[in-house]
Parts: structure tokens; sequence; C-alpha cells
């Protein structure tokens, strides 16, 4: 594992790697061999958990942090909890909520704070120069609320999550009032299968090319009926880390707030 300090230099840390076969499903190996998709996800899973504990190491004793919601943030939780750290945490979903008090962790009411020294979240899509696309989770919304309210807004993610441009769906959270109508702004739009977002919004997800993200975001932001959209701009991410294999790239963007 590769972790760069605020220098820019790199720290090679051997990676902590734990082999998975004992936890499997009985008739899951085939031949002594994992099947295909099955050694995909765990290596998906073991680059969510590096980045997750590279991220977590930014957070020390006394800070305000922001929970994210998603699979990343998953592993991110237990790697905040086993530092033993004094923190007050606010979470972006019943889900991370429930998940960081069961692991020891305050959580408080947003209503509470009115900022963050650090807020840490996954993406579904990060480019070079920071455009991020937030909201598998449709939790982007209060997402977007906590990471506009943070010092230091930190993104973890897998090896797939990075991409050289945004492609989309791009997630948007939308009022049932007046709903058809708003899908016909925006369009093309289509509704998701899944439960309304933690405040009650309609989730669903602009199908439409991304040929240039700031205005597509202007456009989105201005629609009546938007709640809001999951495109996250290059200035609201301060790092960005990224796990591929056994190395976790740290792309420093800005300087905290």
């Amino acid at each position: 594992m590769v972790l760069g300090d605020a220098g820019g230099r790199s720290v090679r840390r051997p990676a902590r790697i734990r082999s998975s076969t004992t936890h499997l499903r009985p008739g899951l190996l085939v031949a002594g061999r994992l099947p295909d998709h099955r050694i995909r996800v765990l290596g998906a899973d073991q680059e969510k958990k590096s980045a997750a504990e590279a991220a977590a190491l930014l957070v020390e004793d006394g800070m305000l942090v922001g929970l994210g919601t998603g699979s990343t943030v998953a592993f991110l939780l237990p790697a905040i909890a086993r530092r033993r750290v004094t923190v007050r945490c606010v979470a972006t979903s019943p889900r991370t909520e429930e998940a960081a008090r069961a692991l020891g962790l305050q959580v408080e009411s947003f209503g509470d704070i009115d900022r963050f020294d650090i807020a840490i979240d996954g993406a579904d899509e990060v480019t070079p120069d920071g455009w991020l696309i937030k909201g598998g989770g449709a939790a982007h919304t209060r997402e977007k609320v906590v990471a506009t309210a943070a010092d230091r807004f930190v993104v973890i993610a897998d090896s797939s999550k990075a991409v050289p441009r945004l492609h989309g769906p791009v997630p948007v959270e939308m009022l049932e009032f007046g709903l058809a109508a708003t899908m016909r702004l925006i369009s093309p739009v289509t509704l998701r299968d899944v439960p309304r977002s933690p405040d009650g919004g309609v989730i669903g997800d602009y199908q439409g090319s991304i040929d240039d993200p700031g205005a597509l975001a202007a456009m989105l932001g201005a629609a009546a009926g938007v709640v809001d959209h999951g495109i996250f701009p290059p200035d609201l991410t301060a790092d960005v880390f990224v796990a591929t294999g056994d190395q976790v790239e740290h792309r420093v963007l800005r300087s905290g707030r």
C-alpha cells in the first residue's frame, strides 16, 4: 500500500490482504478456484477497505465528522472505531447511523452541528480533476449538504469508480408534487425502483449525455421540483483516495477550508 503525505512523498506500507476463502458458502469453490465474478467482488471489497482505512487515518481526536453512505463507507466505520478516537459524528442516512452507533461511535443530530472538521464518503464516479457522481444509495442530497459543511471533504473509492470523464447516469431527488412535470423538464430521466430518500424525495436518474458537467449541474439545480442532483464539483473535494490492487493513491485537490 502506498500513501501520499502532505509533502507529496510516498510511504510504502505492506497491504493487509486477508483471504476470504474460509468465509464463503459451501459450493462456491470449483476445482480449487473461486468463480471469476466472486474474485472481482472480493477484489473490489479489498480495495474499498484499503481506501477507507487510509482515509480513517485523517480522523483525529475531538473532530466533528460527517459520515457518508454506501458500500465503501461500510468499511470506513469500523476503521474509525478501531482508532478509538473521541469524535462526534453526523450520518447521512439511517443505515449509516445505525451501523455507526453499533460500533460505539457517537452520532448526533445535524441540527446541533453547523460545520464539520472532516466528512468522508464514497463515490459512484470520480474523474482525475475531481468531478464526482454520487447518489447510488439515494442519499446524495444529504451527502452534498454534509460535504458542503465540511472543512475537508474526503472521497474514498475502489479502482472501478475512477473514470476519465463522467458518463452517468446522474441520480436526482425530486418532489412528488408535480413529479411528471419535473421529469418532462429534465428529460430524459427514469424513476428508480427504490425506497424514497431519507427525507421522502422520489429518486430517479438522468439518462442524458454529460458533455459539460458544470452546465448539466446548473440545469438540474435550477429545475423546479428537483431537490438536488448527484453531480459534485471539484472545488467541493479536498482529497480523493483511490485503491487499485494493494496500493492506495492519495490525490490532494485542495487544502482544507
